[in-house]
């Protein structure tokens, strides 16, 4: 598949936060840039279209908007 994206994404395995709708879930991101990630959840058809992401190691928190879901993958875009 031809890669999309204007920035390389880097691959981690962090643990990280998700809130939305009044409630949040943990999760954990796989990849991210400085445009966005992709994230790993317990069910994708839970999450709303924009959500706050918190990563547990630097504690910033990022507005995000999904671009697309494969199973309980998720890939947002920062806003």
């Amino acid at each position: 598949m031809k890669e999309r994206r204007n920035l390389v994404r880097e691959d981690v395995d962090e643990p990280a936060y998700i809130w939305g709708d009044g409630s949040s879930i943990r999760c954990r991101v796989v990849n991210v840039s400085a445009e966005g990630a992709a994230i790993d959840v317990p069910n994708a058809a839970h999450l709303s279209p924009r959500f706050q992401l918190m990563t547990e190691n630097d504690r910033i928190i990022r507005n995000c908007r999904i671009v697309w879901t494969m199973q309980n993958r998720v890939g947002d875009i920062f806003e």
